[in-house]
This record gives structure tokens, C-alpha cells and sequence, in this order.
């Protein structure tokens, strides 16, 4: 039987541990065991039971005190993963081999690691020698939403991403809980959003030399129309379900299961929020 693993990606500040603390929560109510492994080499504490810690193996700290190396902070974790590849029985005997595992990979926030370098494809190929089927969730901070060039940019590494690995993914706009309440009425208009919608914000936060650049991005990204986003509120269980639920779809870990669409925020305004705040 197939073991199944989410890659929990995206930039520094996301919310990835919190994720993987409210996923492996969410799963013991449940009564679903699943074990979650930690990649960053530079972690300091985790809000989760740790099954794996490549720390045991390598950590940024052992690199940049290795005086041959002199490596700086991202040049020794870009060493670490790449240790990590050339070490991998490590991980092989830790994860063990029982059938049906799940595992929640919480990864580190160095965006470079998953939009150009192929550290992180390589790894994903081993996990799928070992019959173990990942999906990639990739976190973007909610606040992004209150610049649109931003939020541009965050897109634009979104499908960076998903273009480099290759594998099953979902684009998750995390800390919803903290939006302002008119932010979240005006939610439901970002997560599949259109090049109309990101050109009118555009004026408001970007100046005139960058702003054509923008456009162009924003009508690029609406023409391939492959960044969609589910909403996660760590503080609704429902937010946290259904994006469970679109995960194990994507895993194929239930053929029985039905995909449900994210649930819309009520909203008595569809054009007040974020647009009409910038």
C-alpha cells in the first residue's frame, strides 16, 4: 500500500509550523495518525510532536561554524538540503516502513529552494521511489492581500513552485483569522483572482515605473489561469477540513471520497475590501 506525504512550503513567516501543529491536531481529533517530520535545519522549537528531525542529521548552526565551509545562514541551508539528498537512508529509516503512514513535512521558508533550485525536486523523486505520493501546499500570508503587487509577487513564486515540482498542489492564503473583518467579506474576490481585479488595485500601492510591469505579470497569470487559492482559518475547523479534504483529493487517499468546493465568507458588499482600502 502507498504511504502519502504533504510538502509544506512556502516564504519565511507564512505559518508553515502552525499549519502542520493545526493539521496534526485536527487528524488526533480525528482518531487518523499521521507523523510529522521537520526539514528546516534551522528550527528552534515546534508546536507539534516531531518524528523526524533533519537536525539530528545536519543543522544550519553545525554548517556555519565549520570554519572550511564559511557559509552564511542561506548558504547553509541550501548545504543542509543538499546533505539531506546524499544522505537519505537517514530519512529512510526513520520514517520506517508501514503501510499507509501519513506524513506532514513541515520545509524551510528559503523561497530559492522551491522556485529554481532542484533540491526539493530531487527529494520529492526519493519519497516517490519509496511509494510515497506527495503533495505540495504551498502557504502564502494572507497579508499579502493588502498590496496587490505583492500579492503579484507571491502568485508569481505560487506557480514558480508548482512548476519546478511537478507534483499535486494547492495554494493556501493562511492567517485568515487575522484579516479585518471588512478584508474578510471582500476574501471571496482573491482567491481565484482576475487580471481586472489586480490591474484596478494596482494604482493605489505601485508607482508608475513598476506599475506597467505588474499589469503585464497579472495578465500573464490570469491567461494560464493556474493559481487558485483555498482560505485557512487555523481558528475554524471547517476552514481546516475542507482544505484536509481537498488535500486527501489530491493524494487520492479516498476514492470515495467527493471534492467540495472551499466555503465562501458571507459578504454583503462584493465590491468593498481590500480594492476598496489600498
Amino acid at each position: 500500500m502507498p504511504r502519502y506525504a504533504q510538502l509544506v512550503m512556502g516564504p519565511a513567516g507564512a505559518g508553515k509550523s502552525t499549519y502542520v501543529s493545526t493539521v496534526e491536531q485536527h487528524y488526533q481529533v480525528l482518531k487518523r495518525k499521521v507523523h510529522c517530520i521537520n526539514l528546516d535545519p534551522a528550527a528552534e522549537f515546534f508546536r507539534y510532536q516531531v518524528q523526524c528531525d533533519i537536525r539530528e542529521l545536519i543543522s544550519v548552526d553545525d554548517v556555519m561554524e565549520d570554519s572550511e565551509l564559511n557559509f552564511g545562514p542561506n548558504g547553509g541551508l541550501v548545504f543542509c538540503m543538499e546533505y539531506l539528498i546524499k544522505n537519505t537512508e537517514w530519512l529512510e529509516e526513520c520514517l520506517g516502513e508501514v503501510d499507509e503512514d501519513y506524513f506532514i513535512i513541515d520545509c524551510p521558508g528559503q523561497i530559492e529552494i522551491y522556485t529554481h533550485m532542484d533540491v526539493m525536486k530531487r527529494f520529492i523523486s526519493t519519497l516517490e521511489r519509496w511509494d510515497i505520493r506527495v503533495a505540495a501546499v504551498y502557504l502564502l500570508d494572507s497579508q499579502f492581500l493588502v498590496e496587490p503587487s505583492k500579492f503579484i509577487a507571491g502568485m508569481c513564486s505560487a506557480l514558480s513552485a508548482m512548476v519546478q515540482l511537478q507534483v499535486p498542489h494547492v495554494n493556501v492564503l493562511s492567517k485568515i483569522d487575522l484579516l479585518s473583518v471588512k478584508d474578510k467579506e471582500a476574501l471571496d474576490r482573491w482567491l481565484d483572482p482576475s487580471e481586472q481585479l489586480l490591474v484596478e488595485c494596482l494604482p493605489r500601492t505601485t508607482n508608475k515605473r513598476h506599475a506597467r510591469l505588474s499589469e503585464i505579470l497579472a495578465k500573464l497569470l490570469d491567461d494560464y489561469s493556474l493559481i487558485h487559492f483555498v482560505p485557512l482559518n487555523i481558528e475554524d475547523e471547517d476552514s481546516v477540513s475542507d482544505l484536509c479534504l481537498q488535500i486527501d483529493m489530491l493524494l487520492q487517499i479516498s476514492d470515495d471520497a467527493e471534492p467540495r468546493e472551499p466555503r465562501d465568507y458571507d459578504r454583503d458588499d462584493e465590491e468593498s475590501g481590500f480594492g476598496d482600502e489600498l
